[in-house]
């Protein structure tokens, strides 16, 4: 009956195809001996090559070592080929700030993988169950996920992992392994309410069985199973906006904001997801706080900040976009100081900018002021010395309508992000600053009633 079942779950979700080579993952309880047994019987009919995998995580002491004998004399007897690794769990946890939980299941992902290349294989089966499942909803739910969590456990991921077993229930496959005889080690640590899965599998499902509803397991899957059909259909427009409007490189994705912004929540979520699984891989231990800390970056006076997030994702809000990407951006000093003419250019090679200038008559500037908007105008005769173009300085002001502003607060106030404010041309004579780029202009120097000599600055791009 099982057998039967979870061939018709592998045949339903097209998990292995004729020619597979994969990697189990075994820890010698049920669940895993269970699955190596059916994929053991059905190695002849999809012609696949089994390798299992097992990690002593050095929690259990004497009876770890139990299971990986244990392991070892069930894939000797199959003809199984099979790997056991050691590693201090509780230790890596520890200097990596990560739970027992998060910690354990990172390595033994990056085991299977490893293992995975080592051996050419092209799947990674994993033997979750419908308990499982539930569990795992739940789980989410108290960690306040979105309808991408509510869809639970997924049959098969990235084309790679696969959950044959999915729609098998524990007590189904205690049976399975009784009826042959296969005597699967049990970790006690299960039947210790300390860890959080294990209070939701010994205390929260019981107590939902007993005072809500006893077929509660059964329920929360069907509602998952329902939850993923409407989750398909967002997904794909999801998919198809993500590929519309990001830009794409190597190791990030660019997100214009005003293209953004505009989307449904539900869409920004899953774009979000998107970006941060392009870049990752995956989108393990990114969750929906994650992306609602992102969403926040939206408004324009977020511009300039930066988000660490885990597994070293980088995100930065800059003026035009949303940056995801796991590079972090080093935001590097641009100096540079040249004298500038009163009659002629000056070329500063470190923008790619061309500074060109005229000195003329108080007449000709009436004539001339309305036909190039960008050019700045200032009173030769309140110059004082050398003119210079340079990058800022620290302590440099100019003078606007209320006062003297600090260059650092007028940059803050205009939302020019960090590693764009030394990119800007700084105009200054021997005492003052005439102008910041094409943005600003100071009062000391403008045009009057009583200038005679003008002089005309343009900035162009070389």
């Amino acid at each position: 009956m099982i057998f039967e079942k979870v061939l018709d779950t592998i045949n339903r979700h097209n998990l292995i195809e004729k020619g597979d080579k994969i990697v189990l993952g075994i820890s010698g309880g049920p669940d895993s001996v269970c699955l190596l047994h059916i994929l053991n019987r059905l190695k002849e009919q999809f012609d696949i090559e089994i390798y299992a995998a097992h990690l002593n995580h050095q929690i259990r002491g004497i009876e770890a070592q139990k299971d990986a004998l244990y392991v070892t004399r069930l894939c000797e007897e199959m003809g199984i080929k099979y790997f056991v690794r050691s590693i201090d769990v509780p230790k890596y946890c520890q200097e990596n700030k990560l739970s027992i939980e998060d910690g354990a299941r990172k390595l033994r992902y990056e085991m299977f993988f490893e293992i995975m290349q080592r051996t050419h294989a092209n799947k990674i089966a994993i033997a979750h169950n419908v308990n499982d499942q539930a569990e795992t909803i739940l789980m989410r739910i108290m960690r306040g996920t979105g309808l991408h969590g509510l869809r639970g456990i997924e049959y098969i991921r990235d084309n790679v992992i696969i959950r044959p077993i999915l729609d098998i229930e524990r007590s189904e496959i205690e049976s399975y392994c009784e009826q042959y005889n296969l005597n699967p080690r049990i970790d006690q640590t299960n039947l210790d309410p300390i860890y959080t899965r294990n209070k939701i599998r010994l205390k929260l499902l019981p107590y939902m069985q007993e005072n809500f509803n006893s077929n509660v397991t059964k329920a929360i899957v069907r509602m998952s199973s329902s939850i993923k059909e409407d989750s398909d259909y967002i997904e794909s427009k999801a998919l198809m906006k993500f590929e519309e409007i990001c830009l794409i490189s190597d190791d990030s994705i660019d997100i214009p904001i005003d293209l953004f912004v505009d989307l449904h929540n539900s869409i920004k979520y899953r774009v979000l997801r998107y970006a941060i699984k392009y870049v990752l891989g995956d989108t393990n231990f990114i969750d929906q706080k994650h992306i609602l800390e992102i969403i926040e970056l939206e408004p324009e006076k977020k511009v300039g900040k930066k988000l660490n997030l885990p597994r070293g994702l980088f995100v930065y809000r800059k003026k035009n976009s949303i940056i995801i990407t796991i590079k972090e951006i080093v935001s590097e000093e641009i100096e540079f100081c040249y004298n500038v003419p009163k009659n002629g250019f000056v070329k500063i090679k470190e923008l790619g900018t061309l500074v060109e200038t005229e000195t003329m008559s108080i007449e000709k500037y009436n004539l001339t002021k309305n036909e190039h908007k960008g050019d700045k105008w200032f009173d030769v005769d309140k110059i004082k010395g050398d003119l210079n173009v340079r990058s800022r300085r620290p302590g440099d002001k100019i003078n606007i309508s209320v006062g003297n502003k600090k260059l650092k607060n007028l940059f803050i106030d205009m939302k020019i992000p960090k590693e764009e404010r030394s990119k800007i041309p700084i105009i200054a004579d021997n005492e003052d600053v005439l102008c910041v780029g094409t943005y600003r202009v100071s009062e000391m120097f403008k045009v009057d009633e009583s200038t005679k000599e003008v002089l005309k600055v343009c900035f162009k791009k070389l």
